[in-house]
Formats: C-alpha cells, sequence, structure tokens
C-alpha cells in the first residue's frame, strides 16, 4: 500500500512501476549466476518484490486505460492473454533443460538460459505499457509525498469499515480467493499424495494454461450481459464443486479433469475481481487500494494453505484438508452478497 499510495502522486506511477519491473528482471536475470543459496535466496526475494510491486500498478492502471462499462472484458483479456503467452518461455525453457545434453548445453547453461529468456520476456512484454500509458487519475504532487501517503494509508485503515461496500467485498476476496490460490499452488502436493505421476503433474498444469485462455475470454464476453459480481459467483460455485469432486480423487483421468475445470473458472474470478474492485475504489488513489487488495489475496495464499496443512495433519489425510477448504467458497459468497446490498460509493476528491 505504501509504494501504491506513493504512485498515485501525478506523474509518479509509470517510473515507479520501470523501476520494480527493472528490479525484478535484472534479478531474474543474475539468480543462476549467484553461487550459493543464501544469494539465490536475496535475489529471488528482490525479484519477487519487483514482480508484485509491478503487478499491483498495472492492475491499478486499469481505471485510466478504459471506462468503466469496458472494464470486465478488458480485465479478462489481460488474463487471458497472460496465461497463454506464459506457456511459451515456460514450454521453451523445459525443453531447453530437459534435451540440454542432445543440444550440447550442461544442465546449468540450459537453466542459466531459460533464467535469461524468462526476464526477456517479462520485459519486452511491459513496453506496451512503457510506451502508451497515462496516468489520467492521480493526486497533486504535495511537498513530502512519502509522508503525505502514509498519512493516506492511515486514514484507509482507520475508515474502512465505514466504507462497506469496499470492506466487504475485501473480505469476501480473502476468502474465495483464499480457496482458488490455494487450489493452484497445492495442486501438485495433493496429485502426488493421491499417487499421480510427476510428468502427468506437470502437463496438467500445462493444460491449465491453455484452457484458461479461451475460458477466460468466454467469461469476457457474458461481461456484456451479466454483472462481474454474478460472474463471480458463478465461478465461487464452480471452485466449491471443485473442491467436492477432489475429495475422491484417485484416477489420473480424474486429476485431468479437475485441470480443465480449476483452468476454466481460474482467470474469470481473477479478472472480474480485479475489475469489480476498479470500479468501486476512487480512481485518484487507486495504486493505494490495490496495494491493500494485494494484501488480502496474498494473505489467503498463506492462510489456506496453513489451514489445510492443518486439517492434514490432525486427520492424516490430504482429503480432510480440501474438506476444509471447501467451506472458504460459502463464506466468500456470502460476504461478496453483502458487498452487494452496501450502498453505493460516490467519491469527490479523495478517500478520507
Amino acid at each position: 500500500p505504501t509504494i501504491g499510495a506513493i504512485a498515485d502522486t501525478k506523474g509518479y506511477k509509470k517510473p515507479i512501476f520501470i523501476f520494480f519491473l527493472l528490479l525484478g528482471c535484472i534479478c531474474c536475470v543474475l539468480m543462476p549466476t549467484i553461487p550459493g543459496w543464501f544469494g539465490f535466496l536475496v535475489l529471488f526475494i528482490f525479484a519477487k518484490i519487483g514482480m508484485s510491486s509491478s503487478i499491483i500498478l498495472n492492475d491499478s492502471m486499469l481505471v485510466d486505460v478504459t471506462e468503466p462499462s469496458r472494464m470486465d472484458m478488458l480485465s479478462t483479456k489481460g488474463y487471458a492473454w497472460g496465461y497463454i503467452g506464459s506457456c511459451v518461455p515456460f514450454i521453451i525453457s523445459l525443453l531447453l533443460i530437459l534435451k540440454s545434453d542432445s543440444i550440447g548445453l550442461t544442465s546449468s547453461s540450459a537453466t542459466m538460459i531459460a533464467f535469461i529468456l524468462t526476464a526477456v520476456w517479462w520485459f519486452a512484454f511491459s513496453i506496451p505499457i512503457i510506451k502508451s500509458y497515462e496516468q489520467l487519475s492521480y493526486i497533486e504532487k504535495e511537498k513530502n509525498a512519502i509522508k503525505e501517503s502514509f498519512i493516506r494509508i492511515g486514514k484507509f485503515a482507520k475508515n474502512i469499515r465505514h466504507k462497506k461496500k469496499i470492506f466487504l467485498f475485501l473480505l469476501a476476496f480473502f476468502f474465495y480467493i483464499d480457496g482458488v490460490y490455494t487450489i493452484i499452488n497445492l495442486a501438485t502436493s495433493y496429485g502426488k499424495d493421491v499417487g499421480i505421476s510427476d510428468s502427468n503433474l506437470l502437463l496438467a498444469l500445462l493444460l491449465t494454461q491453455i484452457v484458461a485462455f479461451p475460458s477466460a475470454l468466454i467469461f469476457g464476453k457474458l461481461s456484456s450481459k451479466y454483472k462481474p459480481e454474478q460472474i463471480i459467483k458463478v465461478c465461487i460455485f464452480g471452485y466449491f464443486g471443485i473442491t467436492i469432486f477432489a475429495l475422491q480423487l484417485d484416477k489420473t483421468w480424474e486429476f485431468w479433469l479437475l485441470a480443465v475445470a480449476v483452468a476454466v473458472f481460474q482467470g474469470a474470478i481473477q479478472a472480474m475481481s480485479r475489475s469489480y474492485y476498479a470500479k468501486i475504489i476512487p480512481k485518484k488513489q487507486a495504486s493505494e487500494y490495490f496495494g491493500f487488495y494485494d494484501i488480502f489475496g496474498k494473505g489467503a495464499t498463506f492462510f489456506g494453505a496453513m489451514l489445510m496443512g492443518i486439517s492434514t495433519q490432525i486427520f492424516s489425510s490430504s482429503r480432510a484438508g480440501v474438506a476444509t477448504l471447501a467451506l472458504l467458497f460459502p463464506i466468500g459468497y456470502y460476504l461478496l452478497t453483502q458487498s452487494e446490498k452496501a450502498d453505493e460509493i460516490v467519491y469527490d476528491e479523495t478517500f478520507n
């Protein structure tokens, strides 16, 4: 939120975005060149900071690049192309590493090339943002932008409970995206636990990215007929069904079916959550608000994994962990419904 609050100042968003983009790309290139685990860990942390911060700023740019009526469609297209685009460097890198001997490369050289390719891909497809983005919604420059940013964050934390539409949505987002991210992040671990081979796990993950592309575009088309919160609800139902189905999963074909089902709803729930949130926050403080949005998302990732881990340990079964995970979706659904009922927020200047 601090970085986002500073980036909301006039003329700051793009330079800060470029800084974190370069930080992530440079660290990505350097990671395979550093001997020892500690140096790698430090670079990984900074690369993660660069990635997360640039994504927050990229999300907040949605309020400047289109009108509210087109946000849903644009958000889904962004996720769709992101999914299919990520397959290209992933497949090339995978082939380089697996076939390194046959093409005259050592395993370490192939890994280094894979990291460099990832960084180049990341930077190259960020160039359109650098060239074309203009910050239309902003807060005027102040004498001490950093100090004022902290003051705005304090006001946000103090008053957010009174802005029920935003507050309830963030709570809803925390619970349902908790389930989504935990399913995505722990799918391979659960698959191994029920006997799915490594090769099938890897191919299933790749299939998820490919299927997510057309699925996100289809939901984007549906956004012209249905509200984003309605589509989010459909996705929540979908993920609830996925977790129930996963309870009895023990065959390879069932895992493949599960991967396809996850892909169908994955892009839509992320894209619609982003566009819905962008519509209910003040444009001038979009980066700051998306900073809090990211906190709720990242916190959910930790909470979901912890919840599943504790349940698995107590009952000595990963299926028990999945069953616990299923409970998060009804909670998210209920809170989203309450957010819908809350009064619309009309902004004048800034949130205070």
